[in-house]
């Protein structure tokens, strides 16, 4: 029992357990020791110290956190948010126009927001302001080319309060279960814990891009259900995180079509949808239609959640916790629940609202704030493009490590083979041999990535997750450095896999 169980009503021992079994490796261990870095090293240079450590600065590409690693806001939408901060300086606006770079439709758009919602810090309706629902339902029809109804999107705060509502809603008891990728962001995985429900893992395909197996979906699905598992659900991250893998038209279609086999929620995380560098993005949404369209009886009743964020993406607002998801297929009393639930939070927050407003209805071609938005956002993704291609190019260059070309999303997922001599020290320290990986490079370089274990992956095979928002290359290349003095410690038998070196 806890030592502090006689003094305080709360201790280790008596809180909830689901909460203590639930593990976000994103930012666990890891990003604990970096943050004790980087106050460190503010510390050293605050007091005029000698840098005692081995780098000078903290790299968190731990994270998708793009404004963190310096991705510079779209000024369009800093522009708008301003104002709705604080409305005063539209009485203003000659200065606004004259002086400080505003254009009128920043100003025009400012105006017609507060209009709708009065005020970014009173409450709004549960399910977000109305007005901003319709713009999404239009961005929707404008990018699937069918209709959306603005009744069936919710406004969240990111798409993680999304997934929170909709599992809430799904785990019924104790038994139930919920496909999941495997690699998987461990949102899922956490949140399947603390409501005590049941993740049904099934593995992606490495050797064919980290793509969908339907066979071992369909695996997966007949064991749990052997089990006893009432699986509900199927999550779906496209593109991947954490592989960054794209799925293709026909993946997205096979998915849907055992989902109305087997009568399972489809939950499409597409948070990383205009993160796509190789083909092209393909919503579960069109393809549902498409599939309707072609087969009504066979697909009508497929429940279908879909999901997007202002976190990723060119806008990579993190912050501001904006978000939606819309509902297909689904009975109008669920729905009605679903608003229940959301009811208890009252409202996501509505400076983030907004933003999903602007990230979904952007200035136009012929608008004057235009040019500025599609340069800023070009360069972006030139960048994140370009980025993505040099780390994996230097991945390519490390001895026993292994990694597909970057797709989409913000991540690469390298399978790195460690010698034995390495996995038995990581054994000995208690760690698993990724994590003593991945926490040697941090020590070493300062560079926080997340070993692929507090993700999920097959046996005998290890992986890091590291994001390419960082700017420059200069980090890449202490991550090339480390590794090959790594190597050089440890030696031995390059080509043994390392779990089963334990």
């Amino acid at each position: 029992m806890s030592s502090t169980s006689q003094l305080r009503s709360l201790n280790i021992d008596n809180i909830n357990p689901h909460v203590k079994e639930a593990k976000y490796a994103v930012r666990g261990e890891l990003a604990v020791r970096a943050e004790s870095y980087r106050q460190q090293l503010a510390k050293q240079l605050a007091d005029k110290q000698e840098n005692k450590l081995p780098f000078d600065k903290v790299i968190s590409a731990n994270i998708g956190n793009p404004q963190q690693l310096d991705q510079k806001p779209i000024t369009f939408f800093r522009q708008v948010l301003s104002l709705l901060e604080y409305p005063p300086l539209l009485a203003k606006q000659e200065v606004l126009l004259s002086q400080l770079g505003y254009k009128q439709d920043a100003i025009d758009r400012a105006k017609w927001l507060l209009q709708e919602c009065n005020s970014v810090g009173a409450y709004s309706q549960s399910q977000g302001v109305p007005a901003i629902r319709n713009s999404v339902a239009k961005f929707i029809e404008a990018r699937d080319g069918y209709p959306a109804d603005s009744n069936t999107i919710f406004l969240s705060a990111g798409a993680s309060s999304g997934v929170n509502t909709l599992l809430h809603i799904i785990c019924a008891k104790p038994e139930t279960g919920v496909l999941v990728p495997i690699p998987q962001y461990p949102l899922y995985t956490a949140s399947l814990s603390v409501l005590n429900a049941r993740c049904v893992p099934y593995y992606l395909d490495e050797s064919k891009g980290w793509g969908t197996d339907m066979e071992a979906i369909k695996s997966a699905l007949k064991k749990a259900k052997a089990k006893g598992t009432d699986v509900r659900a199927i999550v779906v991250i496209n593109p991947g995180n954490p592989t960054g893998a794209s799925l293709g038209e026909q993946d997205v279609k096979n998915i849907l079509e055992f989902a109305a086999a087997e009568k399972l929620v489809v939950m499409a995380d597409e948070v990383y949808q205009t993160n796509v560098f190789k083909g092209k993005f393909h919503s579960f949404k069109k393809a549902l239609r498409d599939l309707q369209k072609a087969t009504p009886e066979k697909f009508d009743n497929v429940e279908l959640a879909s999901l997007h964020s202002v976190s990723k993406g060119m806008v990579g607002e993190c912050g501001h916790r904006g978000g939606y998801f819309e509902f297909c297929g689904f009975d109008p009393a669920v729905s009605a629940e679903i608003y229940k639930f959301v009811s208890i939070s009252l409202c996501p927050p509505v400076i983030g609202q907004c933003l999903v407003e602007l990230m979904v209805n952007p200035p136009k071609k012929g608008d004057p704030s235009h040019e500025l938005y599609h340069d800023e956002y070009d360069a972006i993704f030139n960048g994140l493009r370009q980025r993505a291609f040099a780390l994996y190019e230097a991945f390519k260059q490390m001895e026993g490590v292994e990694c597909d070309e970057p797709q989409g999303s913000m991540y690469l997922f390298p399978t790195i083979n460690l010698p034995a001599a390495a996995v038995a020290q990581a054994k000995k320290e208690g760690k698993l041999p990724d994590e003593f990986y991945t926490l040697r490079l941090l020590d070493a370089t300062g560079v926080c990535v997340v070993p692929g274990s507090g993700f999920g992956q097959k046996e005998e095979t290890l992986h890091f997750r590291t994001t390419f928002l960082a700017p420059g290359m200069e980090w890449v290349g202490r991550i090339s450095k480390f590794h090959k003095e790594f190597i050089a410690e440890f030696g031995g038998d390059r080509d043994q896999k390392a779990l089963a070196a334990r």
